[in-house]
């Protein structure tokens, strides 16, 4: 208590100093002036430390100094963005008292220090900077997240200690060693006031340097999360109503539109409701059978292109899959419909819609719907979800036994012995690793069972923290995988620094190869097919540009097809249900409905690179902000153009970026009437195909 005395009296012997004592207006700019500079001072020492960090660690794209000048003028930005009100109320507290008002200013000085770092620590293990999606989860999924993460460890404990007293240092010691004229310090103010009118950061434009994860190190991470936690809860009015049906242009049948649209029958009430017009395209490359397959559909936690299959850009670190690839339908330009693996579920089996913080999370009350798994249960296929973890994150749960699965197993459902849990490192385990979820799955499932099956698994091993069992022997594979693809020094260094990801990606393609090479010996294998996909992209090494984070692969395996091809056209999540549904239709009579609500459009089997698709994508629960249309992607205000790798580059072309705008508007509309409560099917026809046969 001696040492704040102390403070506010330095403080305002230094501010009465000036010139006499002044008006207390100006008294109250200069002290308030005084703690601002500090405190900017201690916010470009902390992007100063990162950026060094991250040059070390992630080896930057760009120059250093270029990240540096970039990183500092947004603290910079963002500074000047808050200081106004943070000036309003210090003058009133001012007002009434000097030591009220810079002891609060201090304290809020300290936590804003204190925010700003432990955003940086979490940027610094998952290389996307935290927003408002952490609203989207509940407190034991964040609790479960991040302790497993790492983020929560003694070192970083200590690092927030150390900062903690070097701010409370620094505010108590420093003040009298600056001297503000109070002119700077009343211009202060009214400079903030002018870059918040004005919208100085959007005059000045993204940095658009090398790499997605560049751009985003560059982004002051407590700006981004508030700015993002305020468009989340109080989203800007729209100057005009997009809502509005005369708004909307219809883009349809411009001539540069080559995408496949949607008629749909009554948009008021059932906003994604059409006839079913999908075309089987999967059955000119698979023999013909007269017994109903088995399908398995395999989700892999993290599993992006950009180290999957030949041509990726980071190395192939997948042999295994890269060689059923050979063997398989493979679309090397496939994209999951979420950055995170909420998303995954509802896009592949249900082609539904996010509602507003994704599908899953509507938990309970999610609307009636059908999915790939209630129509074959419908059908008389048997239906089982397998998970290594807790399926009640994500209300996966909730989602599964609303599509009446016959069996769900997850952690929960796992034998006591003969199985292996992940290692657990910060105090947080995931559940039982990918070799005992196969396991699971091969030893639960029986290949004499007359009834078809549908089954879906979902991994885990390859999550954060990357934690496998076995780690010394694939940190060797590791190495000799590096050594295989004829990586140079500065290579080797540079995927060192992802060792732990790297690792757990050669870990789960051999727990995959051994459940395929398993699988091969049962007598249903040579009937049943196989689809292989990303969740999405593992963020958790660099990503180069923003489609990065959706590409994965698409692998449909089995012996019953004619021959294997690669497929350069792209297809989305969206697209599995409603093509696997109208394969099972035209070569086994499988009944649907007429009418459905599939997003999808189908898959896309052109071996040449194109796009007939437009879809929104959600990074994450709180982010609708990307939309791909033809060979164009729009995120926010900024759009890019793909190239036939599936690569982009930022253009300038305001005609194709409103007519994105306006087609992703048309879907938003629609997604609105799902968000207030609207159905997604008549009841008629959900009740229709609730009466499973057995």
């Amino acid at each position: 208590m001696e040492n704040v005395t102390k403070l506010n009296s330095n403080m305002e012997d230094n501010t009465s100093s000036k010139k006499g004592t002044g008006s207390k207006f100006s008294q109250a700019s200069i002290a308030f002036a005084t703690l601002s500079f500090l405190w900017l001072l201690i916010i470009l020492l902390l992007s100063l430390f990162e950026v060094i960090y991250s040059g070390i660690h992630n080896h930057l794209s760009s120059g250093f100094a270029v990240v540096l000048l970039w990183s500092w003028l947004n603290d910079l930005l963002f500074w000047f963005k808050i200081l106004f009100i943070l000036y309003l109320v210090f003058l009133t507290l001012f007002l009434a008292s000097r030591k009220l008002s810079q002891i609060s200013y201090s304290v809020v000085i300290t936590l804003m220090v204190l925010i700003q770092f432990g955003l940086t620590l979490y940027f610094a293990i998952a290389l996307v900077p935290l927003g408002a999606d952490v609203s989207g989860y509940s407190s034991t999924e964040i609790k479960q997240t991040v302790g497993a993460s790492g983020v929560i460890s003694f070192f970083n404990f200590f690092s927030m200690l150390l900062i903690l007293c070097i701010t409370a240092g620094a505010l108590w010691k420093l003040p009298p060693r600056f001297h503000i004229n109070k002119y700077i310090a009343i211009l202060l103010p009214v400079i903030s006031l002018f870059i918040i009118l004005t919208d100085v950061a959007a005059m000045i434009g993204p940095a658009n340097l090398k790499s997605e994860f560049t751009n985003n190190l560059i982004l002051n991470k407590t700006d981004y999360f508030l700015e993002s936690y305020y468009k989340q809860h109080f989203p800007k009015p729209n100057e005009v109503d997009i809502y509005a049906d005369n708004y909307i242009i219809d883009y349809s049948n411009s001539p540069s539109n080559k995408a496949v649209s949607f008629k749909y029958t009554d948009p008021q009430n059932y906003p994604f409701l059409h006839t079913d017009t999908e075309t089987d395209v999967l059955s000119p490359f698979f023999k013909g059978n007269s017994t109903r397959p088995n399908i398995v559909i395999i989700v892999v936690e993290g599993l992006g292109r950009a180290f999957t299959n030949d041509g990726a850009y980071l190395g192939n670190f997948t042999p295994f899959i890269d060689s059923l690839s050979g063997k398989s339908l493979y679309w090397k330009n496939f994209l999951s419909e979420g950055g995170r693996t909420f998303a995954a579920l509802p896009s592949i089996l249900g082609s539904l819609p996010f509602a507003k913080n994704g599908f899953l999370e509507l938990g309970n009350d999610m609307p009636e719907h059908l999915s790939l798994l209630s129509l074959l249960k419908y059908n008389g296929y048997h239906t089982s979800f397998y998970y290594g973890g807790d399926s009640h994150f994500d209300n996966m749960d909730i989602f599964l036994r609303k599509n009446h699965i016959d069996e769900l197993n997850d952690e929960k459902s796992f034998p006591a012995e003969g199985y292996a849990r992940m290692p657990a490192p910060n105090g947080f385990s995931w559940g039982y690793d990918d070799k005992s979820l196969f396991k699971h799955f091969l030893v639960t499932r029986k290949a004499n069972d007359a009834t078809p099956q549908l089954s879906v698994i979902l991994t885990v091993s390859t999550h954060s923290p990357f934690a496998i069992n076995e780690e010394k022997k694939y940190l060797q594979r590791f190495e000799q995988r590096m050594s295989q693809l004829n990586f140079s020094g500065a290579q080797k260094d540079e995927h060192r620094a992802y060792k732990l990801q790297y690792a757990s990606i050669l870990y789960l393609d051999d727990a995959l190869k051994g459940f395929i090479n398993t699988y091969s010996k049962r007598s249903d294998f040579k009937n049943t097919i196989f689809l292989i996909t990303g969740d999405h992209r593992m963020p958790e090494i660099p990503m180069s540009d923003k489609i990065d984070r959706y590409h994965v692969p698409l692998i449909i395996y089995s012996p019953m097809l004619k021959q294997p091809l690669e497929i350069a056209s792209v297809s989305t999540h969206f697209d599995i249900s409603p093509s696997l549904l109208a394969y099972l239709h035209n070569n086994y009579k499988t009944k649907g409905p007429s009418l459905v609500s599939w997003v999808g459009q189908g898959l896309d089997t052109n071996h040449n690179f194109r796009n007939l698709h437009s879809y929104p994508l959600m990074q994450t629960k709180t982010d609708i902000i990307d939309f791909i249309m033809g060979e164009y992607h729009l995120n926010e205000e900024s759009l890019f153009k793909f190239n036939s790798e599936l690569g982009e580059d930022l253009i300038q072309d305001d005609a194709k970026l409103n007519e994105l705008k306006s087609a992703f508007d048309q879907f938003k509309k629609r997604n609105s009437h799902v968000i207030s409560g609207n159905h997604i099917i008549p009841d008629s026809i959900y009740q229709h195909y609730s009466q499973f046969k057995r």
